[in-house]
């Protein structure tokens, strides 16, 4: 599937609206919560791309998977954290801390690139690290001192996300140094797998009505196993600060529809720190962009 660079674009954005539903969907649920809702999300896309890897890749898909890398297994490992904290975040706390708090993962894969592999960080990098963690205790500083029920929780879960993807982009470096491209699409294959296998048995006893299920359903094949699949065709074609930048429509997406669809108003303090958050990573990937061009 080959795509023009315009195409591709406007495909990443609908990529991303179809990612930004989770929100709006979760609150619609009756009894779900919790575990048992990151396990039928799971469920569902773990059938749906065993489905749509054979019919994309052909028959031979599962033979060539790379099972005996450790890099593999490793991506599996983190997209299964980035699958279960998020739905368990969603759970717990607004839509709006956890899709902010999200946004963190450029600024984690710097440092942890940093760190782990050796990366620079160019000043302007840096900046945004700072006015982004300013961003993110504006909002939360204003939430718990007015007593909001679960925000740091929530938020203490919703920051694995950020902290598992910039590992996944760590990984995925590292293997690419020795050699190996890791295909992305199996490895969500593998996450969603560990993901039901382990929130399993934390789900009894089972709430769900059928309802529930439909929309989990939902989730599984339209928020992450079809989105998946396209953001790996669309980075063929899109820059890597192009494909940030429009993924961090999916937190105005995500907002605006919990907004609209579930009443779930965000408050003045976190459009404030989250616009903060945005504005630094906006600022520090426009900036490198115009650097390296």
């Amino acid at each position: 599937m080959k795509l023009r660079h315009g195409q591709a674009v406007w495909l990443m954005v609908a990529v991303t609206l179809m990612w930004s539903i989770a929100g709006v969907v979760t609150r619609q649920l009756e009894h779900a919560r919790s575990f048992e809702v990151t396990f039928w999300r799971s469920l569902f896309t773990m059938v749906s791309l065993l489905v749509i890897l054979p019919l994309w890749q052909g028959r031979g898909v599962f033979r060539a998977m790379h099972w005996k890398s450790p890099y593999f297994w490793l991506s599996g490992v983190c997209w299964a954290v980035m699958f279960t904290a998020f739905m368990v975040a969603l759970t717990l706390t607004t839509v709006a801390n956890v899709l902010v708090t999200m946004a963190l993962g450029p600024l984690f894969t710097a440092l942890i690139s940093r760190v782990f592999i050796g990366h620079k960080l160019p000043a302007r990098t840096w900046l945004a690290i700072v006015v982004a963690g300013v961003g993110i205790g504006w909002m939360y500083g204003s939430q718990v001192s007015l007593g909001a029920p679960g925000v740091l929780l929530g938020s203490l879960v919703a920051l694995c996300v950020p902290i598992a993807g910039a590992v996944q982009w760590t990984v995925t470096q590292r293997s690419q140094a020795h050699g190996e491209q890791l295909d992305l699409v199996p490895c969500v294959l593998v996450g969603a797998v560990l993901s039901t296998a382990v929130t399993f048995p934390l789900s009894f006893p089972f709430m769900a009505t059928g309802a529930d299920i439909a929309w989990l359903g939902l989730l599984g094949l339209v928020q992450l196993a079809i989105p998946c699949t396209l953001s790996v065709i669309c980075a063929r074609v899109l820059q890597a600060p192009e494909v940030s930048l429009l993924a961090l429509l999916e937190i105005i997406f995500g907002i605006a529809l919990a907004w609209f669809g579930a009443h779930e108003q965000p408050g003045a303090n976190v459009l404030a720190g989250g616009a903060l958050v945005l504005g630094a990573l906006v600022t520090n990937e426009l900036v490198g962009w115009r650097q390296r061009a």
